[in-house]
């Protein structure tokens, strides 16, 4: 499952969705997020899947990569499901005992659930064609009018972009010390949840040591670099709006008022 987990990922490509810039894709999927929630009917729902199939076919990604990202929280997205089913008020369907499935409940749980897979893809989307340094210049960007009101853009931005590359990083290395202790014999998937969990000591420990190495010599390397924060720092690469991010912000835009129709019509 561990390598199942593609948050932070960077599939390298040409395509146009990984040459806009930064800051559009990070705008886009914010603004994805909101129209996911007023999404509420079957059409606004395909609609939005729909933007999320054309993406990844504008990107060039290889079809199992992203849905590789709802894989490891299954057992999330199904949970949400099922809660909603057997706590939602509303016409019943099936009971038994104190259970009780609920027409409304299985409307609900539908769409929360899909609401979960959505924002897990469109997310994916993005950290599969951004690089993590190019990402770090995106969100400094966005963040830059704020230093006004004393907000570190700089180091805001490079503490989340640090976090997010070295997620792959780490279960990778979770994955390698699993496998070192189920060579000694350990055994990571019999008996009841109470000892799985305490089999999963030997791997904490380590784990823990190798986390703090890793950011002591990454320290090392950014003090060896003479790295200062923010201030006098320069680009090789200046970030330039396009006429593609342009022409995305228009879809983006109009995506938006179609959703917006749908869920309220014409104004009076």
């Amino acid at each position: 499952m561990l390598t199942d987990i593609t948050l932070g990922q960077y599939y390298p490509g040409n395509s146009c969705i990984h040459r806009l810039d930064p800051r559009t894709k990070i705008l886009a999927v914010l603004f994805y997020m909101v129209m996911v929630f007023l999404a509420n009917s079957p059409l606004s729902y395909g609609i939005l899947i729909g933007f999320i199939v054309v993406g990844a076919a504008l990107a060039k990604l290889p079809a199992g990569l992203l849905l590789r990202s709802i894989k490891p929280l299954w057992i999330i997205i199904l949970l949400t499901m099922v809660i909603h089913f057997v706590t939602d008020p509303g016409k019943v369907l099936w009971q038994w005992k104190f259970l009780t499935i609920t027409k409304e409940g299985i409307v609900l749980g539908v769409k929360m659930s899909l609401r979960l897979v959505l924002l897990l893809l469109v997310s994916s989307l993005m950290t599969f064609t951004t690089s993590p340094i190019v990402l770090t210049d995106g969100i400094e960007s966005l963040l830059r009018p704020f230093k006004k009101i004393g907000v570190p853009a700089h180091e805001l931005a490079m503490m989340m972009t640090i976090a997010l590359r070295f997620i792959p990083t780490l279960l990778e290395e979770t994955d390698r010390i699993m496998k070192a202790q189920m060579s000694r014999g350990a055994d990571f998937s019999s008996g009841n949840i109470m000892k799985r969990a305490k089999n999963m000591l030997p791997i904490l420990i380590p784990l823990f040591i190798s986390s703090f190495r890793r950011a002591d010599e990454l320290a090392l390397a950014m003090e060896a670099r003479c790295y200062r924060g923010g201030e006098g720092r320069t680009r090789m690469h200046e970030l330039v709006y396009g006429k593609g991010d342009a022409l995305t912000g228009l879809v983006m835009l109009g995506l938006f008022a179609l959703l917006a129709f749908l869920r309220w019509g014409l104004p009076a």
